[in-house]
């Protein structure tokens, strides 16, 4: 048996965590609990399983950044029958091969900065003791009984399926393989008790089921007959605790009891004080109906809560199926974080899918993506800046960036974008926060090529060097409020981009995103001596031709991102401003068209 997994609550030690002591300090914090699925032990994680994690682990940290008291929960479902036959082909004891399992699901987490607070097994006696008491809950309450069923059903899915999903030889529409036909007697849940509230639940409460596709999905499902959907998907079986259970059921309850705190007798009335309902539960599109509907009908007839949001999330597809272990078209995440970092990992995944829709891999796109915005985009700028100020100011800010004119255009874009990120991280619309932030560092860049300050820092007047010294304090302190904003994604960069601009570890643990605010680098401050934060990513062809000192194999042609919905307009501020005898004009930025950047020469 493992014990509950915690981790400080609050502190995991990877860059960018929640490990500062500001964030210790939750007594009158609100509190924000959020759910991975409980992955399944039948075999080793795989890159389905680290998407929705990693999306998960983004949303906790924005929301630490924020200040709330975040309970992120993951874990493994370690019931099923396919659990058992996976531990037997590999001659191994159910619950040696699960302890085996859950050991490669805790090293890609740490591989890929997963901040989890709690890691639940429900394998865990203290879970078992918690169920026992819910289901005695529900048990008394009148809403269990037998019945005979009959029907096809799947292993993998661990349900009935009806005969219009599968097709004439019976095989799993998600699945394709075979259904097993079962006759036998069960316990089943009345959940036509509570059919008026579930109906609140969808079509009342807009943000119940997330995103709206999702949502008017499970509405079309609650038109299902009742009887049928209790003997589909509602099956429960007796199991060795002495109460009757139904698999799925027993182990979400694992949501619940990773919330007791360790040493604590698990009671269903401590659970609200510690954290539950849930403030997101996150799960995959395909159980979608079981956590939207029938869960929460057994929750209310525990007299539990239901989670404030069911975000059902997206399949990553490989060869236009889903990717998954039981297909065997697996995306080895071992091997992907390995190879390229989990911030590049990260990246893609938030940037190029919208959570909550399928998404494809191209290794190709991958590395297109990734080099252009943090190799290119973010690390060069941050790189060639830091490298003039360290040759004509000996690595120190000579001016406080608070001070530098409040309509400077990069100053008045940071305020928009940034505002434009908070909104799209809290919506768990990641690649639109990601738009936002690459919207920003582009502007950068180009303003830097558009004043040239090595030109001046090189041949100019004193006036025309000084500008040029502002321009450089004004592009270290957008790499500022960018690796801000970056953080929740890539919290390994960020770090090394605050370490690169002369700032602490304390200091960057102790990061809010009240610091994402203009002004956070004073004059006196002195940076790093100047070292690249990202690498660029190559293709093993690209890797084999320099070290055979041959020319760079040409990139495949760059795939096009997905394109984020256009954002509001920024503040237009068109002037010609004078830095004593150079007049630069200034372009109008837009935000959603940051490609041509007002640009200003800065008077010190």
């Amino acid at each position: 048996m493992g014990t509950v997994d915690q981790q400080c609550e609050g502190c995991t030690g990877s860059s960018g965590s929640h490990a500062s002591a500001d964030h210790h300090h939750h007594q009158h914090a609100e509190d924000f609990t959020l759910t991975t699925p409980l992955y399944y032990v039948n075999a080793a994680p795989h890159m389905g399983s680290a998407y929705p994690t990693i999306a998960a682990d983004v949303l906790a940290r924005f929301q630490r950044l924020q200040g709330k008291r975040v309970r992120f929960i993951t874990g493994t479902d370690e019931h099923g029958e396919k659990i058992a036959v996976a531990a037997e082909k590999r001659g191994l004891s159910p619950q040696a091969h699960c302890d085996d399992i859950v050991t490669s699901y805790k090293s890609l987490w740490k591989q890929l900065d997963i901040s989890y607070d709690r890691f639940v097994r429900t394998t865990e006696s203290s879970h078992e003791a918690l169920v026992t008491a819910v289901l005695a809950r529900v048990w008394a309450a009148g809403d269990i009984y037998m019945a005979d069923y009959e029907g096809f059903y799947c292993v993998d899915c661990e349900e009935y399926k009806d005969e219009k999903e599968m097709d004439e030889q019976h095989n799993c529409p998600t699945h394709r393989r075979p259904c097993t036909h079962r006759k036998e007697s069960n316990y089943f849940f009345k959940l036509s008790r509570y059919q008026k509230e579930l109906e609140a639940l969808l079509v009342g409460n807009e943000s119940f089921v997330q995103p709206s596709s999702r949502r008017n999905e499970q509405r079309g499902a609650r038109r299902t007959p009742t009887a049928d959907t209790v003997r589909r998907a509602a099956r429960v079986t007796l199991a060795r605790l002495g109460v009757a259970q139904h698999p799925h059921f027993t182990d979400t309850l694992g949501y619940l009891s990773a919330l007791i705190p360790p040493g604590e007798t698990p009671t269903v009335d401590s659970l609200t004080a510690n954290g539950w309902p849930a403030s997101v539960h996150i799960i995959g599109k395909d159980i979608l109906r079981f956590h939207a509907v029938y869960w929460p009908g057994m929750l209310l007839s525990a007299g539990l809560p239901v989670p404030k949001l069911v975000f059902g999330h997206g399949f990553l597809t490989k060869d236009g199926l889903k990717m998954g272990k039981s297909m065997g078209n697996t995306l080895d995440p071992f091997e992907l974080v390995n190879t390229y970092g989990p911030d590049a990992v990260r990246f893609f995944f938030m940037r190029e899918i919208v959570f909550g829709q399928d998404g494809d891999f191209s290794e190709v796109r991958f590395r297109d993506t990734v080099n252009s915005v943090l190799a290119n985009n973010v690390g060069n700028m941050l790189n060639r800046t830091l490298n003039l100020l360290a040759k004509n100011c000996d690595s120190t800010i000579t001016i406080s960036t608070v001070d530098l004119p409040a309509d400077l255009s990069l100053r008045v874009l940071a305020l928009d974008r940034v505002a434009a990120a908070s909104t799209a991280y809290t919506a768990m619309s990641f690649h639109e926060a990601l738009e936002a932030i690459t919207q920003l560092s582009s502007a950068g860049n180009t303003y830097l090529e558009a004043t040239a300050p090595w030109l001046s820092l090189k041949k100019g007047t004193d006036e025309e060097k000084a500008a040029a010294v502002a321009v450089l304090v004004t592009i270290l302190e957008l790499v500022r409020v960018v690796a801000v904003m970056l953080l929740p994604v890539t919290p390994s960069l960020s770090g090394k981009i605050y370490s690169q601009l002369g700032f602490t570890e304390a200091q960057f643990q102790a990061l809010t995103w009240q610091d994402t605010a203009w002004g956070g680098i004073s004059a006196g401050h002195v940076t790093a001596q100047p070292e690249p934060v990202f690498k660029r990513l190559e293709s093993e062809e690209e890797k084999a031709a320099a070290a055979a000192g041959l020319a760079p194999v040409k990139p495949a042609k760059q795939q096009q991102a997905p394109k984020a919905p256009k954002a509001p307009k920024a503040p237009k501020a068109p002037r010609k401003v004078k830095a004593e005898g150079v007049a630069v004009e200034a372009v109008p930025v837009e935000a959603a068209a940051v490609e041509a950047p007002a640009v200003e020469a800065v008077t010190v």
